[in-house]
């Protein structure tokens, strides 16, 4: 039997696949963990109503880590994920940094700042962070950006986690499976926020979630969750449709109460149409989906002036906190994914709790359909 679209029972409970059932899910959704957007409150939230929440910890140090994995255990009794980048330290030379600003500092000066200069340290140092996990003892982790060795996965392991990779095609699942990962999230083009492509990342493979997830199914045997242009019931039961084990949601939680996001931001993916997004590189250095804007317009203007990630990310990232303090959503790194036009008739501002009640009705509704198409059949 495919456990992918299989029902299991534990104690008289129903869950739609073995994924859900080991994390004890109402309904098989992984809340996305999203850098600068999701927040401990958003994580317990999400989990105590029955999906399993996360938060995206790639830019934290690791005291500020261990200080959110204790708001959410103080928040909830349920399981939760941490994510985190697997980066190398960057230490670019002084010719990149300096084309880098002299793109950046003109539109550092519309918010008032002084002529930008690099930082001690581009990004947290990623073994530092990857030992305090360990420590904590997270009950799931996940990767992007890169492949972790066999021996970390092992150790992760140990430490009682469940560790997720990411993939965006099917030699990345493939790696993953290989190092011993137990699941593989598979984050299809539509998928807003940074691509997490680590092999043949410069050519940024595209592959649409829809033509992902069952190549990866089919490859890998491991549990495989399906991200990307996922935001409703309906798009929930279509990845198990497809051989998924849960579909991972974030765009859709952007509007959340919980969400740390700028108000200009959520106003801006209320109003989005299903072109209003693009894949740049040109604000962080590294290709990532986001509403188009200003920022992203006057950054990609001169191509030969980005540096790579995470050192444009750094070096950008002052001037996208004056904007979020003025609430200038044209200066902002406006993550969404392609489905955020789909968020028009739900209630703006609702708790995650809400949302993840209506999504668990859409499912279930949709879920039925599916199953009467087959009878027909």
């Amino acid at each position: 039997m495919n456990t992918s679209t299989s029902t299991s029972t534990r104690a008289g409970r129903h869950y739609a696949t073995a994924f859900a059932e080991r994390f004890d899910l109402r309904l098989p959704l992984v809340q996305a963990p999203m850098v600068g957007a999701t927040t401990a409150a958003l994580a317990a939230a999400s989990s105590n109503a029955g999906a399993l929440g996360s938060i995206g910890a790639g830019a934290m140090t690791p005291e500020k880590i261990a200080a959110e994995v204790a708001s959410i255990r103080a928040a909830t009794s349920r399981a939760f994920g941490v994510n985190l980048f697997v980066l190398e330290p960057a230490a670019p030379d002084d010719a990149t940094v300096s084309r880098a600003l002299d793109a950046i500092d003109p539109l550092r000066a519309e918010f008032g700042l002084p002529p930008g200069h690099a930082p001690e340290r581009y990004a947290p140092v990623f073994r530092d962070q990857l030992e305090q996990v360990i420590a904590l003892r997270v009950p799931v982790v996940s990767f992007t950006f890169g492949v972790l060795d066999a021996a970390d996965v092992t150790r992760l392991k140990a430490a009682g986690s469940y560790v997720i990779g990411t993939a965006t095609h099917v030699a990345e699942g493939v790696a993953w499976r290989d190092a011993g990962a137990d699941a593989v999230c598979a984050q299809g083009a539509e998928a807003g926020g940074h691509r997490g492509t680590v092999i043949d990342a410069e050519r940024n493979p595209l592959v649409g979630t829809m033509a992902l997830v069952p190549q990866l199914v089919d490859a890998l045997g491991i549990p495989v969750l399906a991200a990307g242009g996922i935001m409703d019931g309906r798009g929930i039961a279509a990845a198990l449709a497809l051989g998924a084990q849960a579909a991972q949601l974030g765009t859709v939680f952007l509007p959340c109460a919980e969400s740390a996001i700028a108000q200009d931001w959520r106003k801006r993916l209320l109003a989005s149409s299903d072109t209003a997004t693009s894949v740049t590189r040109a604000i962080t250095g590294r290709y990532a989906r986001g509403i188009r804007n200003t920022l992203m317009d006057r950054l990609e203007a001169e191509p030969a002036r980005v540096a790579p990630y995470p050192v444009q990310n750094a070096l950008t990232q002052e001037l996208r906190q004056a904007a979020a303090r003025a609430d200038r959503g044209d200066y902002l790194s406006l993550w969404s994914g392609q489905g955020a036009a789909l968020l028009r008739g739900r209630p703006a501002g609702c708790g995650a709790a809400e949302l993840i009640d209506a999504l668990d009705a859409e499912w279930r509704a949709a879920s039925k359909r599916i199953a009467g198409c087959a009878a027909v059949e």
